[in-house]
């Protein structure tokens, strides 16, 4: 999944890539991270921002919790991709890329386009 992951996320505009954190391969636009990969084995292996208003849906899906040190944002963490089809994760990473892309300053949109 990784690999599928990082070749997607590349794929978006203005999409960079990062280690941080020793362990984590994280995904930004402008600087602002909009998704978060395990590197090694963990509980969480992809952290994602999400759509307030399906927040509580998505907590409900087995395998699906509160992003640790990221909830309040309204931020899932996904334990496996095993309850989830590509087509869904694919829609979960970009609408976590477009969540974060609309919060950017316009000056930052229009130095990007």
């Amino acid at each position: 999944m990784l690999e599928w992951l990082r070749q997607y996320c590349l794929s978006l505009p203005h999409a960079t890539e990062c280690i941080q954190w020793g362990e984590s391969l994280v995904f930004k636009v402008a600087g602002k991270c909009f998704a978060i990969a395990a590197l090694e084995p963990r509980q969480y292996i992809l952290s994602l921002k999400c759509n307030p208003d399906t927040f509580a849906e998505w907590l409900e899906r087995p395998g699906v919790a509160p992003a640790p040190y990221l909830a309040r944002a309204k931020w899932i963490a996904l334990e496996n991709d095993n309850g989830l089809t590509h087509a869904e994760l694919k829609a979960l990473v970009r609408e976590s890329y477009d969540l974060v892309y609309a919060k950017l300053p316009k000056r930052v949109k229009a130095e990007l386009n």
